[in-house]
């Protein structure tokens, strides 16, 4: 069976042996480190699939170990710090975390957290279902689950916005009218019109473009629909 392997990075060596000790037991490998510099280098070397990463850190704190590691890598980061205030939440996130957790924390919430991200990167073990995800750079679509992640952050899509943008990133490089996504996505004899297509392509740039105005994955092909485009 395939196993996550979190490193730890906690300067404190009595909550780092907590950690190590919990999820040794939830069935996970453990890395360790006790500053951001060893942290560095255990990265390179053993490739682990998820970091806990303490903000408090002396010489090198987290959110700077953060920076260095984002310049090389999108391995997923679970701030954890005591630090309760939203700004630094939020400054957090902005570095490149992918979620912040404060001391003193319930375990069962860290490890319910650390699967959350695993599954938004779509890791999974041997014993998992095999899951169906298709990843064009940071617009990542989990088929089975339906749901749709843009940079690492879920983004909800209404039941036929999903329809619809599956379709099109199933049969990439495809034109499609919108009189046929229409026939595929509401079918023949719904009541509506192409007009409807139009405001869903609309909708769906704006929630996964950075710009819709000059979007990158669904184009319009004019004088025949639609098509999307592995950018």
């Amino acid at each position: 069976m395939n196993v996550a392997t979190v490193l730890i990075v906690e300067d404190d060596e009595g909550i780092r042996e907590l950690m190590r000790l919990f999820l040794l037991k939830k069935g996970y490998g453990v890395i360790q480190a006790e500053d951001g510099y060893q942290a560095l280098t255990l990265i390179e070397k053993e490739k682990p699939d998820l970091i806990l990463l303490d903000v408090e850190m002396p010489g090198m704190n987290g959110l700077e170990v953060c920076k260095k590691i984002r310049l090389k890598t999108t391995l997923p980061i679970l701030f954890v710090s005591y630090r309760k205030e939203l700004a630094y939440k939020i400054q957090g996130l902005e570095v490149g975390g992918d979620d912040y957790i404060t001391k003193p924390f319930d375990f069962n919430e860290l490890e319910a957290r650390i699967r959350a991200i695993l599954r938004r990167n779509g890791w999974r073990s041997g014993e998992q279902e095999q899951l169906t995800i298709l990843k064009y750079n940071d617009l990542h679509i989990h088929v089975d689950a339906r749901e749709l992640y843009v940079a690492g952050t879920q983004v909800k899509l209404y039941h036929k916005e999903f329809q619809l943008l599956l379709l099109l990133a199933q049969t990439p490089n495809r034109v499609w009218t919108a009189e046929q996504l229409y026939d595929q996505v509401w079918g023949y004899y719904s009541e509506g019109d192409v007009q409807t297509v139009k405001v869903h392509i609309s909708k769906l740039r704006k929630k996964i473009e950075q710009d819709p105005a000059n979007p990158i994955y669904i184009q319009t092909v004019r004088g025949f629909g639609y098509k999307f485009i592995l950018a």
